[in-house]
């Protein structure tokens, strides 16, 4: 089969879409499918800085073609980079016919895939990501409606769990019977525990691990609040903040205000994919205060990393984390009820070990790559013969008063 998929963000940018993609272009081409991957890109410093950024590296297998995010990045123009997505889509069909579209992402990227797939009569998934259910659309009229005619006119629908198509559901008011629920997945021969572990195993003081996106809305602030209240307590720990994003400098402001050495709260930055294993072995527990996600690929890699997890009940999470069982859950926002989960996973050793064990086994039972891998082609064959919906409308009203048009990194 001929798959065109379309990503938001791909490496060099690091972030849970780029992990996606990767593991699953891996696994097409191992499957034999003939794979054309076209993939934005920030090519500007800001956009570098926040995300990671530049034209996306060859993939073995696939033919690669960035689109660098123009109108994005001038004035929060995303109809002249959808624009673009679809001309370049059109082009590479001439040269020789696909026979499924995907895109990773309702808007902008599956709003492009659909106004392709109508141009050019090839049926289309589209993957809805944490930002289609979180954010987009209610920023404002033009991408409400983007999004409500991808959910109401895409051939198929994938989406990471439940309480993700709950959300999106509530909000947009789709039909639940549209979506076809594919997890997220790890792969598990690159993330595993260091040699020589056991469950429960950490330094002295216990190393408190944040990976991903520095972004309030991942919690980073309220877990460096946190870190202040186990300090008065007299908790021992350090902590490392790994990653980029649009809250690194608030951060690293917020950890300074409050008195912590460097030694003590870390801020290490962005890290190529390759080193992310590696960067694991740094933490003994595994701490994402989330506000909301689609699936959470680092959890998954925390969990086949030997880490025990404290993250929150939120959207996303409460999809593969279960309080008491595999994790320890707070409300999100909740900073004295984190700084106690923490406090108990520091000092408790046997909570530790046994959340950790339960996390590892079900992360190599149930989250596999290649079972994932498997459910995702089986949409592509169920709907290679279908034809794209009629119906779909790409006429959208311009509202100017979108909050992401004055932040697109945001979305």
């Amino acid at each position: 089969m001929r798959i065109c998929f379309v990503s938001r963000r791909y490496f060099p940018a690091i972030s849970g879409m780029s992990v996606y993609a990767q593991n699953l272009l891996r696994e097409l081409v191992g499957a034999g499918h003939d794979v054309t991957m076209v993939s934005q890109y920030r090519g500007d410093a800001f956009g570098t800085k926040v995300y990671g950024g530049g034209p996306p590296p060859p993939v073995p297998g696939v033919r690669v073609i960035g689109l660098e995010q123009r109108g994005e990045q001038e004035s929060g123009d995303f109809e002249r980079d959808i624009a673009t997505m679809v001309d370049t889509i059109a082009a590479e069909h001439r040269k020789k016919p696909f026979d499924v579209l995907h895109a990773q992402y309702g808007y902008p990227t599956g709003f492009a895939t659909l106004i392709a797939s109508q141009r050019l009569g090839v049926p289309n998934v589209v993957s809805i990501q944490g930002g289609d259910g979180h954010w987009v659309g209610s920023c404002c009229e033009t991408h409400r409606l983007a999004m409500v005619r991808v959910l109401a006119h895409a051939n198929a629908l994938l989406i990471g769990g439940r309480s993700f198509v709950a959300e999106v559901c509530d909000r947009l008011g789709s039909d639940p019977a549209r979506f076809t629920i594919v997890p997220g997945a790890v792969d598990t021969a690159r993330f595993r525990p260091p040699q020589g572990w056991r469950p429960g195993d950490a330094a002295d003081p216990v190393r408190l691990f944040y990976h991903g996106r520095v972004d309030r809305r991942k919690g980073v602030l309220d877990f460096i609040d946190a870190l202040s209240l186990l300090r008065r307590r007299g908790t021992p720990f350090s902590a490392i903040i790994s990653g980029i994003g649009p809250d690194v400098e608030p951060a690293q402001a917020l950890a300074a205000d409050l008195g912590f050495p460097e030694n003590e709260v870390r801020f290490t930055g962005y890290a190529e994919y390759d080193a992310v294993p590696g960067l694991y072995a740094m933490g003994d527990v595994f701490v994402s205060p989330t506000y909301a996600e689609g699936f959470s690929n680092t959890i998954l890699e925390a969990m086949a990393a030997g880490q025990a997890v404290v993250s929150t009940h939120s959207v996303g999470v409460s999809d593969c984390l279960r309080d008491e069982e595999n994790g320890l859950m707070v409300q999100p926002g909740d900073v004295p009820a984190l700084a106690e989960a923490l406090h108990r996973i520091i000092t408790d050793r046997p909570l530790r070990a046994r959340l950790a064990a339960s996390a590892l086994e079900e992360c190599r039972r149930v989250y596999s790559w290649q079972a994932v891998g498997r459910q995702i082609m089986d949409v592509y064959a169920a709907v290679k013969d279908a034809r794209p919906d009629p119906a779909f409308d790409a006429e959208l009203p311009h509202d100017p008063g979108c909050r992401f048009r004055a932040e697109p990194h945001l979305l």
